[in-house]
């Protein structure tokens, strides 16, 4: 068995500066760490309990199988502070018939990211007699 001590999720985006300005600026990610200087610099992100780095430049859109799952407190408030920042909303909050309430949005490569919110009873949260 793997001892897994941190997780990271690597994107190399096709324009690592937009995608910095989407990541830091439009989201709010905070910043862990940057390596390397100038345009091309990589950028690791805080993501709750893993890491979102951005790094490189692809020369080709990102497959469309990966998608990035982000847990917020409050999706509606998400969705408004995301629409005043000019960010473009796939899809609005919706309470999933799993219990979930799911917004999707993309990055400006495509790759696509739901943003979801936990509700308080939901069973990720609650667990009676555990």
């Amino acid at each position: 068995m793997v001892h897994v001590l941190s997780g990271r999720t690597l994107l190399q985006p096709l324009d690592p500066e937009r995608s910095r300005v989407f990541y830091g600026e439009q989201l709010g990610l905070a910043v862990y760490r940057e390596f390397g200087t100038g345009p091309e610099r990589g950028t690791v992100y805080f993501l709750g309990g893993g890491f979102l780095e951005v790094s490189g430049r692809s020369e080709t859109p990102p497959s469309p199988n990966v998608r990035l799952w982000m847990q917020v407190a409050d999706v509606a408030a998400a969705h408004d502070e995301l629409r005043a920042k000019g960010v473009e909303i796939e899809r609005p909050p919706v309470k999933e018939p799993w219990g979930l309430v799911e917004m999707w949005i993309a990055d400006p490569d495509g790759t696509r990211i739901v943003l979801v919110e936990v509700p308080a009873d939901h069973p990720l949260r609650y667990r009676p007699g555990i």
